[in-house]
């Protein structure tokens, strides 16, 4: 992949690795379009890794009037499951109907059984299944720590559920199935310009060492990253994107006892959260429950957005609202925080709230746009991960105008149309649904595909890699040794906290198994020594970070 960055001409670069990015790539290079790809950290270590894991609609945006949105989204879901049956999986949702003083409001049942069935006309019962109310036994069932006398009845409805940074990788290797050169750890440092100011590509540093791409037009799909990479540009100081952050909190699963996912309110906020089962067992439980998101204007670092006291205490309030446990911060394993890249209203009227207050985060539009600068660069940003497909479709569309424009006109009547709307991402193709849910082979076969015979050949050649790779967590060590060989992970984080999910769901396990895993990877990645004691140093820095980050309120964070 580095040769060719070096010594290919392209027709486009993207310069982003999360979700939008590896999607325009995927998209560019089906076409036929000579595709690059760069990322500065590893896939997905930004907002694509951290986000709540669902493939929805948002009924909530019905209430802000985004029917459109609500519409597409529902079916790009489709469309996923259709062409990534392995990774994105039914999901029901509960939506409990809580009393107040033992009344329950005829008003609010009836509002929310016609926002189910906006729904489900909408999109949601392309699905299979549309929305149903529950009585309160049945509804106790699904989640028992519910408490009882408050509890009336429910609705339930279906969504979907993805590994978010898995889908990444599987979109990285699917792009690079249709011939993309795509790269991690590889930082743009400059963009190129012809003598007329028509973009030439970028300038990059990889592995110690600088050099060109060139590229006939360069799309940046950076997220919360998009002005920094568009002040590259002579004359732009741009100030297009308001980062909100969004923060989830795991705890263990016997706390909530929740086997589908469910929608609680948050006390005096007109804000809800999900409550979602993680890691299942064949027996029906699972290992965690992870809570989220919240939804708050970020005005600190874009590169380091963490999990703060106030964040933890904001959600396992709301939780211990709609539970009888009693869950404390000493019961949390894991957390994390990402930023969603909001596109600023540019209409006054539209960015302002009540008494000309600025607009909260979660009223913004979650609506994408896709930018074309005089000099040849596309921007695109906004969006949801649901969406990214959408997304990348209009992008490239964006860039066969350009090369058009710019007399590549031989080369664009050869392009075809989009085809990923009905193109399988990598693992798709012969993937077989497993026997039994929650058991190992369902664990890899939700993971990988058909790609599973790859794994279960590592364990044949060593059966040791068939044991658990952090105790408590299904990932075994066979995927830490995968994702070095076919999925381009260079660090100990990158296989820890993206390749599998251990950290975001039990840090101090994964903390004190760091480096049993360093030495597993190490003939495989050929790191030495002194580079596994690097590794696992930089990796405690990081866990640490976050648990030090974890008891801080806000107004110290950045003191």
């Amino acid at each position: 992949m580095r040769q060719r960055l070096a010594t290919e001409q392209f027709d486009v670069i993207v310069v982003g690795g999360g979700i939008t990015g590896l999607g325009v790539a995927l998209d560019a290079a089906s076409r036929g379009l000579r595709t690059a790809l760069v990322e500065r950290h590893d896939f997905a270590s930004g907002t694509s890794s951290k986000s709540s894991k669902l493939i929805h609609g948002g009924l909530r945006y019905l209430q802000q009037g985004e029917v459109r949105l609500v519409y597409e989204a529902l079916y790009e879901r489709q469309r996923l499951r259709r062409n990534a049956p392995h990774l994105v999986s039914l999901l029901p949702f509960l939506l409990p109907i809580l009393t107040k003083d033992g009344v329950v409001s005829r008003k609010i049942a009836r509002a929310l059984g016609s926002a189910l069935w906006m729904y489900d006309i909408t999109g949601g019962a392309r699905i299979g299944k549309i929305h149903r109310r529950l009585r309160k036994q049945k509804a106790l069932a699904h989640m028992p720590t519910m408490p009882s006398q408050r509890l009336a009845s429910a609705y339930i409805y279906y969504d979907a559920q993805a590994d978010d940074a898995r889908l990444c990788i599987t979109m990285a290797r699917s792009a690079a199935d249709h011939g993309a050169a795509v790269i991690n750890q590889c930082a743009v440092t400059n963009i190129l310009r012809s003598d007329f100011g028509q973009t030439t590509g970028v300038s990059v540093m990889c592995d110690g060492e600088q050099f060109d791409v060139r590229a006939h037009v360069v799309i940046n799909a950076a997220g919360v990253w998009t002005d920094a990479v568009r002040s590259l540009e002579d004359g732009i100081d741009p100030d297009t994107i308001r980062p909100a952050k969004g923060v989830h909190v795991t705890v263990p699963w016997e706390k909530v006892r929740n086997d589908i996912a469910v929608i609680i309110p948050v006390p005096k906020d007109k804000r809800s959260l999900f409550v979602v089962p993680w890691g299942p067992k064949p027996d029906g439980t699972f290992t965690h429950t992870y809570i989220g998101t919240t939804d708050t204007d970020y005005q600190g670092p874009v590169d380091d957005p963490q999990c703060t006291k106030d964040d933890i205490d904001y959600v396992l309030r709301a939780l211990n609202a709609s539970v009888t446990t009693g869950i404390t911060a000493e019961d949390v394993t894991g957390v994390w925080a990402g930023l969603r890249p909001l596109v600023k209203q540019v209409n006054a009227e539209e960015g302002t709230g009540k008494g000309g207050k600025a607009a909260r985060t979660a009223d913004l539009s979650r609506r994408h746009v896709v930018l074309t600068s005089d000099s040849g660069i596309i921007t695109v940003t906004g969006g949801k991960l649901t969406t990214y497909r959408e997304m990348a479709q209009d992008t490239v569309d964006a860039a066969l105008k350009v090369l058009e424009r710019n007399s590549q006109s031989t080369l664009t009547t050869q392009i075809k149309k989009c085809r990923t709307k009905n193109l399988k991402l990598h693992g798709a193709h012969g993937y077989k649904e497993p026997r039994v849910e929650g058991s190992a082979e369902a664990h890899l076969s939700h993971r990988y595909g058909s790609d599973v015979a790859l794994v279960q050949e590592l364990i044949t050649a060593n059966p040791q890699l068939s044991e658990a790779l952090v105790p408590g967590l299904p990932y075994i060590k066979a995927e830490a040794v995968f994702s070095v060989i076919h999925e381009m992970a260079l660090t100990l984080d990158d296989i820890l906290s993206r390749r599998t999910r251990a950290l975001l769901f039990d840090r101090e396990a994964t903390r004190v198994t760091a480096k049993s895993v360093a030495e597993l990877v190490a003939p495989y990645a050929q790191w030495d020594e002194h580079r596994i004691e690097q590794e696992v140093q930089a990796f405690q820095e990081i866990c640490e970070h976050e648990a030090t980050m974890g008891t801080l309120p806000e107004t110290e964070l950045y003191s």
